[in-house]
């Protein structure tokens, strides 16, 4: 559901963005308006939303726009690589007891995010 609500908000930012050449302090201002609301809404921390932002908008204004990529696109590759920068680009090996020790893993998460089907 989070991200669900979080996707339709972009989409709906990203389509304002289409078509114009350079991204304007006012466009990024507008975009992450968004993202940040969909992010509290998703219960994030306050804190962490804050910095993502502040983050994503000193990397985005007045980046020129990528051959091949409109506004709005730019906008997304910026948000992925902060999000991918925030949630720990590393991959790390869950270390399991050996024998017939117990390994506790806990999964945490909001209702309807997959909790039980990674798990399985």
């Amino acid at each position: 559901m989070a991200f669900e609500s979080l996707t339709d908000k972009l989409q709906n930012v990203f389509k304002k963005l289409k078509g114009k050449g350079r991204l304007t302090e006012a466009d990024v201002k507008v975009a992450l308006k968004e993202v940040k609301m969909a992010l509290l809404e998703a219960d994030v921390n306050f804190k962490v939303v804050k910095q993502f932002t502040k983050s994503v908008q000193e990397k985005a204004i007045g980046q020129d726009v990528m051959n091949g990529l409109n506004p709005g696109q730019m906008v997304i590759k910026i948000v992925n690589e902060e999000l991918i920068n925030l949630m720990g680009s590393e991959t790390t090996e869950i270390q399991l007891q050996p024998g017939k020790a117990i390994t506790v893993i806990m999964m945490a998460g909001l209702q309807g995010a997959g909790k039980t089907t990674t798990t399985a």
